[in-house]
Protein backbone atom coordinates (compact mmCIF):
# COMPACT_ATOMS: atom_id res chain seq x y z
CA UNK A 1 0.00 0.00 0.00
CA UNK A 2 1.43 3.58 -1.23
CA UNK A 3 1.37 6.32 0.96
CA UNK A 4 0.43 9.19 -0.17
CA UNK A 5 0.94 12.91 1.89
CA UNK A 6 -1.14 16.61 0.81
CA UNK A 7 0.04 19.70 1.26
CA UNK A 8 -2.92 22.40 1.34
CA UNK A 9 -1.83 25.76 0.44
CA UNK A 10 -3.59 29.10 2.03
CA UNK A 11 -0.55 31.27 2.70
CA UNK A 12 -1.27 33.99 0.17
CA UNK A 13 -2.42 37.26 1.12
CA UNK A 14 -5.19 37.73 -1.88
CA UNK A 15 -3.09 40.80 -2.58
CA UNK A 16 -5.18 41.25 -6.23
CA UNK A 17 -8.71 40.27 -4.35
CA UNK A 18 -8.38 42.99 -1.62
CA UNK A 19 -9.59 40.42 1.08
CA UNK A 20 -8.48 36.45 2.02
CA UNK A 21 -9.47 34.44 -0.74
CA UNK A 22 -9.56 31.67 1.63
CA UNK A 23 -12.31 33.04 3.81
CA UNK A 24 -14.32 33.70 1.07
CA UNK A 25 -18.47 31.78 1.10
CA UNK A 26 -18.61 29.30 -1.96
CA UNK A 27 -21.89 26.92 -1.57
CA UNK A 28 -22.43 27.30 2.06
CA UNK A 29 -18.55 27.13 3.12
CA UNK A 30 -15.71 29.20 2.56
CA UNK A 31 -13.47 28.38 -0.14
CA UNK A 32 -10.61 26.91 2.84
CA UNK A 33 -13.19 24.67 3.92
CA UNK A 34 -14.34 23.14 0.72
CA UNK A 35 -10.76 22.17 0.03
CA UNK A 36 -9.93 21.14 3.07
CA UNK A 37 -13.10 18.57 3.35
CA UNK A 38 -12.15 17.22 -0.38
CA UNK A 39 -8.64 17.03 1.27
CA UNK A 40 -9.62 14.92 3.79
CA UNK A 41 -12.36 12.45 1.27
CA UNK A 42 -9.19 12.10 -0.94
CA UNK A 43 -7.69 9.21 0.59
CA UNK A 44 -4.07 10.54 1.29
CA UNK A 45 -2.56 11.05 4.62
CA UNK A 46 -1.06 12.73 6.48
CA UNK A 47 -2.40 16.46 5.74
CA UNK A 48 -0.95 19.44 6.05
CA UNK A 49 -2.20 22.79 5.93
CA UNK A 50 0.25 25.68 5.19
CA UNK A 51 -0.33 28.91 6.69
CA UNK A 52 1.35 32.33 6.00
CA UNK A 53 -0.37 36.36 5.65
CA UNK A 54 -3.33 34.65 8.09
CA UNK A 55 -2.74 31.88 10.45
CA UNK A 56 -5.47 31.85 13.28
CA UNK A 57 -8.17 33.28 10.92
CA UNK A 58 -7.99 30.51 9.19
CA UNK A 59 -7.44 27.59 11.65
CA UNK A 60 -11.32 27.22 12.21
CA UNK A 61 -11.77 26.36 8.82
CA UNK A 62 -9.79 22.92 9.24
CA UNK A 63 -11.87 22.35 12.51
CA UNK A 64 -12.19 18.34 12.84
CA UNK A 65 -10.32 17.77 10.09
CA UNK A 66 -6.62 15.41 10.30
CA UNK A 67 -4.31 18.25 9.49
CA UNK A 68 -1.18 19.13 10.99
CA UNK A 69 -1.29 23.49 10.45
CA UNK A 70 2.40 25.24 9.63
CA UNK A 71 2.47 28.68 9.52
CA UNK A 72 5.11 29.53 6.66
CA UNK A 73 6.88 32.64 8.31
CA UNK A 74 7.94 33.39 4.87
CA UNK A 75 5.24 33.23 2.85
CA UNK A 76 5.79 36.67 0.71
CA UNK A 77 9.15 35.16 -0.49
CA UNK A 78 6.49 32.91 -2.83
CA UNK A 79 5.25 29.28 -3.45
CA UNK A 80 8.01 27.49 -2.85
CA UNK A 81 8.73 28.49 0.42
CA UNK A 82 5.26 27.16 1.78
CA UNK A 83 5.61 23.96 -0.20
CA UNK A 84 8.70 23.19 1.73
CA UNK A 85 7.28 23.90 5.06
CA UNK A 86 4.22 21.57 3.60
CA UNK A 87 6.93 19.26 2.76
CA UNK A 88 9.11 19.74 6.02
CA UNK A 89 6.16 18.76 8.34
CA UNK A 90 4.64 15.48 5.35
CA UNK A 91 8.52 14.32 6.45
CA UNK A 92 8.23 14.68 10.04
CA UNK A 93 5.17 13.47 10.63
CA UNK A 94 6.25 10.28 8.56
CA UNK A 95 9.72 9.31 9.24
CA UNK A 96 9.18 6.01 10.55
CA UNK A 97 7.92 4.71 7.07
CA UNK A 98 8.52 7.45 4.69
CA UNK A 99 5.73 8.14 2.17
CA UNK A 100 5.93 7.54 -1.71
CA UNK A 101 4.42 10.86 -2.97
CA UNK A 102 2.92 13.95 -1.81
CA UNK A 103 0.24 16.30 -3.53
CA UNK A 104 0.29 19.88 -3.67
CA UNK A 105 -3.28 21.58 -3.53
CA UNK A 106 -4.37 25.30 -3.53
CA UNK A 107 -7.93 26.25 -1.50
CA UNK A 108 -8.78 28.47 -4.34
CA UNK A 109 -9.71 25.75 -7.51
CA UNK A 110 -13.48 25.02 -5.78
CA UNK A 111 -14.58 23.38 -8.68
CA UNK A 112 -11.94 20.35 -7.32
CA UNK A 113 -13.06 16.90 -6.99
CA UNK A 114 -11.39 14.10 -4.28
CA UNK A 115 -11.95 12.31 -7.67
CA UNK A 116 -9.39 14.59 -9.20
CA UNK A 117 -7.07 13.76 -6.55
CA UNK A 118 -7.85 9.78 -6.72
CA UNK A 119 -7.04 9.75 -10.10
CA UNK A 120 -3.22 11.48 -9.25
CA UNK A 121 -2.96 8.73 -7.35
CA UNK A 122 -4.03 5.66 -9.60
CA UNK A 123 -2.01 7.28 -12.11
CA UNK A 124 1.23 7.50 -9.93
CA UNK A 125 0.51 3.64 -8.76
CA UNK A 126 -0.49 2.19 -12.44
CA UNK A 127 2.62 4.35 -14.08
CA UNK A 128 5.61 4.99 -11.58
CA UNK A 129 6.02 8.09 -13.28
CA UNK A 130 7.60 11.28 -10.93
CA UNK A 131 5.09 13.57 -11.61
CA UNK A 132 1.58 13.37 -12.17
CA UNK A 133 0.07 16.81 -13.08
CA UNK A 134 -3.36 18.13 -13.33
CA UNK A 135 -4.22 19.68 -17.44
CA UNK A 136 -6.40 22.48 -17.80
CA UNK A 137 -6.82 25.92 -20.28
CA UNK A 138 -4.02 24.42 -22.23
CA UNK A 139 -1.53 24.44 -19.41
CA UNK A 140 -0.36 22.01 -16.61
CA UNK A 141 -0.46 22.64 -12.84
CA UNK A 142 -1.54 21.83 -9.23
CA UNK A 143 -3.07 19.60 -7.94
CA UNK A 144 -0.15 17.65 -8.85
CA UNK A 145 1.53 14.72 -7.40
CA UNK A 146 5.16 14.56 -6.89
CA UNK A 147 6.48 11.31 -5.89
CA UNK A 148 9.35 10.52 -3.33
CA UNK A 149 12.26 11.30 -5.83
CA UNK A 150 11.47 14.68 -6.39
CA UNK A 151 11.40 15.68 -3.20
CA UNK A 152 14.71 17.20 -2.92
CA UNK A 153 14.15 19.02 -6.24
CA UNK A 154 10.75 20.53 -4.19
CA UNK A 155 13.00 21.42 -1.22
CA UNK A 156 15.72 23.23 -3.90
CA UNK A 157 12.48 25.23 -5.45
CA UNK A 158 12.86 29.07 -4.94
CA UNK A 159 10.56 31.74 -5.66
CA UNK A 160 7.63 32.94 -6.15
CA UNK A 161 6.78 30.54 -9.35
CA UNK A 162 6.30 27.63 -6.98
CA UNK A 163 6.49 23.82 -8.75
CA UNK A 164 6.11 25.70 -12.51
CA UNK A 165 9.74 24.39 -13.53
CA UNK A 166 9.20 21.47 -12.30
CA UNK A 167 6.04 20.86 -13.88
CA UNK A 168 7.92 21.91 -17.22
CA UNK A 169 10.93 19.48 -17.08
CA UNK A 170 7.98 16.37 -16.64
CA UNK A 171 5.45 18.04 -19.84
CA UNK A 172 5.87 14.91 -21.51
CA UNK A 173 4.54 12.51 -19.15
CA UNK A 174 0.41 11.75 -18.94
CA UNK A 175 -1.68 14.20 -17.34
CA UNK A 176 -4.40 13.92 -15.66
CA UNK A 177 -7.39 16.24 -17.59
CA UNK A 178 -9.35 18.80 -15.06
CA UNK A 179 -10.66 21.87 -17.01
CA UNK A 180 -12.01 23.15 -13.97
CA UNK A 181 -8.70 23.80 -12.73
CA UNK A 182 -8.73 26.67 -15.01
CA UNK A 183 -11.27 28.39 -12.40
CA UNK A 184 -9.82 29.80 -9.65
CA UNK A 185 -10.40 32.77 -8.05
CA UNK A 186 -7.78 35.95 -7.68
CA UNK A 187 -9.72 38.82 -8.49
CA UNK A 188 -13.25 40.20 -7.74
CA UNK A 189 -14.55 39.30 -11.08
CA UNK A 190 -13.31 35.95 -11.22
CA UNK A 191 -14.70 34.90 -7.51
CA UNK A 192 -18.25 36.89 -9.43
CA UNK A 193 -17.72 34.42 -12.11
CA UNK A 194 -17.69 31.46 -9.73
CA UNK A 195 -21.12 32.94 -8.37
CA UNK A 196 -22.72 33.17 -11.34
CA UNK A 197 -22.03 29.68 -12.03
CA UNK A 198 -25.06 27.65 -12.10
Amino acid sequence: MQRIGLILLAAGSSSRLGQPKQLLPYQQRTLLRQAAEVAATSGCAPLVLVTGALHDELLPEVAGLPFYVVRNEDWAQGMSTSIQAGLDVLEMQTKAAPLDAAIVMLCDQPLLTPGILRQLVTQFQATGQPLVACEYGGTRGVPALFGQTLFLALHALQGPAGARELLRQYADLPAVDFPGGAVDVDTVAQYQQLLAQP
